[in-house]
């Protein structure tokens, strides 16, 4: 069973692999992107959809903690 697992996990990793992979070779036309009148590098459109992907890592958590800790502050209010 636990060699299954393992089995499992391996064709899971590749397979997600091969989808990265597959999407960043169709991608590859360059793109540039203009946001507040400043324009960007021309950069593929895979780079940019995993840098898109990367900042909303980051600020996911930060906003997640963010709100968290405002609503532990007004409930300790309400007590």
């Amino acid at each position: 069973m636990r060699n299954l697992k393992r089995v499992l996990l391996g064709v899971f990793i590749l397979l997600l692999i091969l989808v990265i992979l597959a999407f960043v070779l169709e991608n590859q036309q360059s793109v540039s992107l203009l946001f507040l009148g400043w324009a960007g590098p021309q950069l593929p459109v895979s780079v940019v959809m995993v840098i898109a992907l990367l900042i909303g890592m980051l600020i996911g958590p930060i906003l997640g903690w963010f709100l968290g800790r405002a609503s532990r502050l007004s409930r300790k209010r309400l007590v």
